[in-house]
């Protein structure tokens, strides 16, 4: 549609030289009739286009195709009264006439494969109704008016007729072909550059996450490490002092565990290294190592540590899935100031699943899907200086990997219950989502095995 608007002027342009040629020689009523009707499918055709322009061309493509089917007999109708002019010309004036009259037919039919060899359909459409039409008029004139007793050449003009009629088609088709490889190729290189354009992306968020990664991990080691310096300094000139700067120099120590600890989970999950080992976990002796791993804690702050079992046994890996919850019951210690923690396995109508509650500061509804962002840590909140922000990041992570849905309800001041649906992991459905989520990580160099592929 595009490439019509010059073709309708052109059009326009040559209907007063046809007439000018013909209009000593030719039957005027005739030739003004036709004329009338040429300009007119000539103006239908421009106003086609124009309203095509201005109204249809930038909505959906179904809309533009459902457009252009409703209206493209046009183009055919054109060539049909063009065809006609055979009817003016042809043994109707003298050789020189007849020769410039057949050199604008021509070359309005070659112009078409070049302005409709986009939609082949419609091209073919245009010629054939051309050339039928013109033979149509021919052979009534020789075989019907004349009788077959007209001049030989008009049987060399039949013949020259359909071979540039064959000619042109087998042009248009070829010149089609090419409009389509190079459309194929523009969108190639469309997506190509889309690719890269991602992949350059990928590239400068992964920067981005580096620089955040050393700013957050320098920000939260030198604490633990400048203490751990002070305390032995302390302990160098104080030896005496040796029980009560113990436990400080343990929980500093502790500290930086903890965040080598995330570091070292957030390094396997994107390298995509992580082993699955799916089995059996038996929850009531899961729950009971964490409790002895987390009550001492707990006590030291203060807060009751209650453990709720439903014995039961989930299909899931044992070490991640230890690393699940006791991601979920540090983070509850850790915002819990008063009140307690509660562990607990049900069973629901739903399948059983494992539930950590608390009576912390909560999360404001507004935190509540940035929370799983890495290195986030939610704003005001007391504890936050001795966090890493990786915790609940890791917790969703291995979660989809797993295929254990995480549920998270919490009200502010009054504390916050995650649940772990235990879900029975499926090992192939688990091993592409740990793959997937490495490569969700560089969108473009999935986009680019995409291509990869297609090209292959």
């Amino acid at each position: 549609m595009r490439t019509q608007r010059n073709t309708q002027w052109i059009g326009l342009f040559l209907i007063p030289i046809f007439m000018g040629v013909l209009w000593a020689e030719a039957m005027r009523g005739l030739l003004l009739t036709w004329a009338l009707f040429a300009v007119g499918a000539a103006a239908t055709r421009l106003s086609i286009v124009q309203y095509y322009s201005r109204e249809v061309a930038q909505r959906s493509t179904g809309e533009q195709v459902e457009f252009f089917r409703r209206r493209r007999l046009i183009w055919p109708v054109s060539a049909l009264f063009w065809g006609l002019t055979t009817l003016l010309y042809f043994d109707r004036s003298s050789l020189a006439d007849q020769f410039i009259c057949w050199l604008i037919l021509a070359g309005l039919a070659m112009y078409s494969i070049n302005s409709l060899s986009s939609h082949l359909a419609t091209m073919r459409a245009y010629l054939n109704t051309l050339a039928i039409t013109a033979l149509t008029v021919m052979g009534w004139r020789m075989a019907v008016e004349l009788e077959f007793s007209g001049p030989p050449y008009h049987w060399w003009l039949v013949a020259l007729l359909i071979i540039f009629w064959q000619v042109l088609r087998q042009a248009g088709l070829r010149l089609h072909v090419t409009h389509r490889k190079n459309f194929e190729l523009q969108y190639r290189n469309n997506q190509l550059i889309e690719s890269l354009t991602r992949q350059t992306q990928a590239a400068l968020d992964a920067v981005e996450i580096k620089n955040r990664f050393l700013a957050s991990a320098a920000h939260d080691i030198r604490q633990p490490v400048h203490a751990l310096g002070l305390y032995a300094d302390w302990l160098g000139s104080e030896p005496e002092l040796v029980h009560e700067l113990a436990p400080k120099i343990v929980e500093s120590t502790k500290a930086v565990n903890q965040l080598f600890d995330s570091l070292f989970d957030l390094a396997r999950l994107d390298s995509g290294k992580i082993k699955l080992n799916i089995d059996n976990v038996d929850l009531a002796q899961l729950l009971h190592d964490l409790e002895v791993q987390y009550r001492p804690l707990c006590e030291a702050k203060g807060l009751q540590f209650r453990v709720h079992v439903q014995p039961g046994v989930a299909v899931s890996d044992p070490i991640l899935l230890q690393r699940i919850v006791g991601n979920l019951i540090s983070n509850a210690v850790k915002y819990t100031q008063r009140g307690g923690i509660l562990v607990a396995s049900r069973v629901t109508p739903s399948g059983r699943r494992i539930e950590i509650w608390d009576t912390g500061v909560g999360i404001a509804p507004v935190h509540q899907r940035e929370i799983f962002r890495e290195f986030y840590k939610v704003p005001t909140h007391a504890g936050t200086e001795d966090g890493f922000g990786l915790g609940l990041y890791i917790v969703a992570r291995l979660t989809h990997i797993l295929g254990h849905p995480l549920a998270l309800s919490s009200r502010p001041n009054k504390g916050t219950v995650f649940r772990v649906m235990l879900t029975p992991t499926d090992p192939q459905a688990a091993a592409a989502r740990a793959v997937a989520s490495v490569q969700q990580l560089l969108p473009g160099r999935l986009r680019a095995a995409d291509l990869q592929s297609q090209d292959s």
